[in-house]
């Protein structure tokens, strides 16, 4: 059986190469402008679901917040836990599978991080398992991109360079799939590497959080919390509480 297309590529060390340059001052400073809205407790317990190697994860813990990352790749986990201490710690597990049932305060999805399934019933689950793993007055939020301008703006065709290794780049829209390959040359042998994310849109996740039992409390369009718009915002940024009855 073949591996889903994000732990080959996030596997990759082509992955980190190819995105060196986000900016890492744009996520601290998001992350400061999330948690002065937010205003959790010092020490409230946070779940980085999807962490990677653990940059949001760090942070968090830095300020004073008790955090828990975790990540489907093996690799960036081993990677990540090298910053481990008493108040952050580092699972590999994969976010279709329960995880520490009513255990945190916080979940955060950054970075588009979702929507990399086939099925509408894996990503039901996912949000089920996020449920479940807060306290009952929790709160999850998630970073998506924004899709209806991604689609407006998609670049079909692109080459770039990084460290002598030219990466070609095609996008496209496919089945309700914002799809990106990437093709490279690397030591003789050419390497092929795919993207695939759901096209959500905001409706989508209204009707997604309505079946998991959560209720939208905030809609952001950017790293600047400024409000979401569907035609113009860079990002879908949406907090969510879970559903009181």
């Amino acid at each position: 059986m073949r591996n889903d297309w994000f732990v080959d590529w996030f596997n990759s060390p082509y992955y980190d190469l190819l995105y060196k340059d986000r900016s890492e001052t744009e996520a601290r400073d998001f992350l400061r402008r999330l948690l002065d809205y937010l205003e959790p407790l010092k020490g409230a317990r946070m779940l980085d679901l999807a962490c990677g190697k653990g940059r949001y994860s760090r942070f968090l813990a830095a300020q004073g917040y008790d955090v828990t990352g975790v990540d489907i790749s093996p690799e960036r986990i081993e990677a990540a836990s090298s910053f481990e201490y008493d108040r952050l710690r580092f699972y590999q597990h994969d976010m279709r599978k329960p995880f520490k049932a009513s255990c945190f305060d916080y979940v955060f999805n950054f970075f588009t991080s979702f929507g990399y399934f086939d099925s509408d019933r894996e990503h039901l689950q996912t949000l089920e398992n996020v449920r479940k793993s807060l306290v009952p007055d929790g709160h999850f939020l998630i970073d998506y991109l924004n899709s209806p301008k991604v689609i407006s703006s998609l670049v079909k065709e692109e080459k770039r360079e990084m460290e002598g290794i030219e990466f070609a780049i095609s996008r496209k829209l496919e089945a309700g799939f914002i799809i990106k390959r990437i093709k490279l040359m690397h030591d003789g042998k050419v390497l092929e590497f795919s993207e695939r994310v759901r096209a959500f849109e905001f409706p989508d996740f209204e009707r997604m959080f309505q079946q998991t039992g959560f209720q939208i409390r905030e809609v952001f369009g950017d790293y600047n919390l400024n409000p979401y718009d569907r035609e113009d915002s860079d990002r879908l940024i949406i907090l969510c509480e879970i559903f009181d009855n």
